[in-house]
């Protein structure tokens, strides 16, 4: 997933309409925003779950987006997997712990100008009440007016890949695998001003 030049040129272009002095605060659109996870199974399959619900805020500047600033909070009780079974031993203890561990966090530490536009998002992920830096490669989608509320919105893909023994979820390593690639989908807006009295 690249950042096309175009898409660039067009979050700088919306920099005049939604980035006032600085940043522009939004909202992250739970219902179009997820995170999706994929491991090894034994070296015959590539298993792929998801958590649906994300919540958080975060602070864009399209015209610098090195001075952006993201923090989101992940209910491990939306992990989904397709398979009830599986998802219950997920969250069991013998990985999340979703009784001691409810959520999973990051916080943005850094944003850098990557290679062909990209977005370096550097960060503290905490997963399993274990914090470790992680870096996203960020892909800005969109940013501008709603095509149908008119109301400021973007939208972001990021990847990133880490070793779930690094947070304490060391459970059948090596046979299921330890690395884990995460794909984020984000789409998030501008919250409407509140209607004066």
């Amino acid at each position: 997933m690249r950042l096309k030049p175009l898409l660039l040129a067009a979050a700088l272009a919306f920099a005049p309409a939604f980035a006032s002095a600085a940043t522009t605060a939004y909202a992250i659109d739970a219902n179009h925003t997820q995170v999706l996870f994929t491991y090894a199974h034994l070296g015959m399959s590539h298993i792929t779950g998801s958590f649906g619900k994300i919540e958080g805020t975060f602070d864009f500047d399209a015209a610098d987006p090195t001075a952006s600033k993201i923090a989101v909070t992940i209910p491990i009780a939306s992990l989904s997997t397709g398979v009830p079974r599986l998802d219950a031993h997920m969250q069991s203890p013998d990985m999340f712990d979703m009784a001691q561990f409810p959520t999973a966090t990051f916080a943005s530490t850094k944003v850098s100008r990557g290679a062909d536009g990209h977005l370096a998002v550097a960060g503290d992920l905490t997963i399993h009440g274990v914090t470790r830096p992680v870096v996203l490669d960020v892909t800005v989608n969109f940013v501008g007016a709603h095509p149908m509320s008119k109301q400021p919105v973007a939208g972001f893909d990021a990847t990133t890949t880490i070793k779930r023994s690094d947070f304490g979820i060391g459970y059948g390593v090596p046979n299921v695998g330890d690395d884990v690639g995460v794909r984020i989908t984000m789409e998030a807006g501008v919250p409407k001003a509140p209607a004066k009295p």
